[in-house]
């Protein structure tokens, strides 16, 4: 499989706000993002290094952590990571071979498709438990409140880094508008 060709077939952009497509997806794959102990981090600067430094952390106390951020600096696959070890090209293919099917089986019944960013945090997901992480750091691609990754139901902690005004075309046009969607990570007991 030429995953480049095939990832390159999936709307890059952003769609109406909403999770219907992560929770189909999670609900036909048992939901593998239960029992992850997540660190969820959203914000509009900093959201990269605090990840980087939050992984790092961990690992050197001799956690297996896997990392979910974007955009990738040079390589697709940095975007998924386990001990800062970067999924392999089989990996990932063996990931989106399982996905592939509810993928077209969503498609056909929705108005609009999944995205690609809907298809990575899936792979994440699923390449996380599989990996038995300890930990699993995941950073939000755009907002929180309805951000594919926001499907975690109970992270350990959430982590708002700094605010700016950044996608107001989605995110809203004030600070407090911003800062809403951003704080949606924050869940109760977390």
């Amino acid at each position: 499989m030429n995953i480049e060709k095939y990832l390159s077939n999936f709307f890059r952009g952003t769609k109406n706000p909403t999770l219907k497509a992560m929770n189909f997806l999670m609900n036909e794959l048992d939901h593998p993002e239960n029992n992850l102990n997540a660190i969820h981090i959203a914000g509009t600067k900093g959201k990269g290094s605090v990840t980087e430094m939050i992984t790092n952390v961990l690992i050197n106390e001799g956690y297996t952590v896997g990392k979910y951020m974007s955009p990738h600096l040079i390589h697709y696959n940095e975007r998924i990571s386990v001990n800062n070890k970067n999924i392999s090209d089989v990996e990932m293919e063996k990931l989106i071979n399982k996905i592939n099917p509810l993928i077209e089986k969503y498609n056909i019944q929705s108005d609009v498709p999944i995205t690609l960013f809907e298809l990575e945090t899936t792979m994440a997901f699923l390449y996380f438990k599989e990996k038995n992480c300890d930990f699993v750091v995941l950073e939000t691609g755009l907002g929180g409140l309805y951000d594919c990754t926001n499907i975690i139901n109970h992270p350990l902690v959430s982590v708002i880094t700094s605010i700016g005004y950044d996608h107001m075309h989605i995110l809203g046009n004030t600070l407090t508008e911003i800062a809403y969607q951003k704080a949606g990570i924050i869940k109760e007991d977390s």
